[in-house]
């Protein structure tokens, strides 16, 4: 797709395009992320929670949570021109992740959101990233009233390689998501590629 208008008769230029994922456990701030930082109003496939899901949705520590991601959240954003980022939301519970592989199929990187009240909802993406050789850091969603952890001791309690970024963040806020994901495309830049490391 080409945006833009052409100058004194040049073509439009069409941007270079990457795909981002953000993960992690049911509850974690996925949603509000995405559409903290997209520039389009998101989209989103939300559905509100049952009596009938409680046995495999486990609300302890969430228990304000009313709607739950049941395919996928989607935003945009352009971190400058000729620049686009395009934001994938995956599903937190387990029964939805058959759809992970779907999704990450061509991306650039992830974001982990961790909630250090609930640290190990995380392990699964942190796992998924690792295996597939996916570029990911982790971002502590600092929720309100959740005790506040140092870096170091995240990356401890995740058993994560020295490389892994890991951050602080505030999914609610634009500029707060919009520092995970700049940091996530320049650690994914940074990264060797596949046939690098095989050579």
């Amino acid at each position: 797709m080409v945006f833009g208008r052409s100058e004194h008769g040049k073509p439009p230029v069409e941007p270079v395009t990457f795909k981002i994922l953000v993960a992690g456990g049911f509850g974690v701030g996925k949603t509000t992320l995405v559409g903290a930082i997209s520039e389009i109003r998101p989209l989103r496939t939300e559905e509100t929670l049952t009596e009938a899901g409680r046995p495999v949705d486990d609300v302890s520590g969430v228990e304000g949570k009313h709607t739950t991601t049941v395919a996928m959240d989607f935003g945009r954003i352009t971190l400058r021109e000729g620049l686009v980022l395009y934001l994938f939301g995956t599903p937190g519970q387990e029964r939805f992740w058959f759809m992970w592989d779907e999704l990450s199929e061509g991306a650039l990187g992830a974001v982990v959101l961790a909630d250090t009240r609930r640290l190990e909802d995380c392990f699964a993406a942190v796992d998924y990233f690792e295996r597939r050789s996916i570029p990911f850091l982790v971002a502590v969603n600092c929720f309100d009233g959740a005790a506040r952890y140092p870096a170091d001791a995240v990356r401890q309690a995740l058993d994560l390689d020295p490389q892994v970024p890991v951050l602080l963040c505030d999914a609610r806020d634009r500029e707060s998501a919009k520092e995970v994901i700049i940091d996530l495309v320049e650690h994914a830049m940074r990264r060797p590629s596949a046939h690098q490391l095989a050579t």
